[in-house]
């Protein structure tokens, strides 16, 4: 993954604690969820949008 080991990942674990502290990390854990979710919103909105684009064309360019 990246060449990140388990002893990298705990010690930027252990920084994140140190610097923002045990209270605010559900805060921050919460935010960086809803952020994931609604880039992966975006990404399958996009997706599908961009499928459907072409079907539209075809429809449109019979229609004349």
């Amino acid at each position: 993954m990246f060449g990140i080991g388990m002893p990298e990942l705990i010690i930027i674990l252990v920084i994140i604690l140190v610097i923002f502290g045990a209270g605010k990390l559900p805060d921050i854990g919460n935010s960086m969820g809803k952020a994931i979710k609604g880039f992966k919103t975006a990404v399958d909105d996009s997706e599908k949008e961009h499928e459907d684009t072409p079907k539209e064309k075809k429809i449109e360019n019979s229609k004349k």
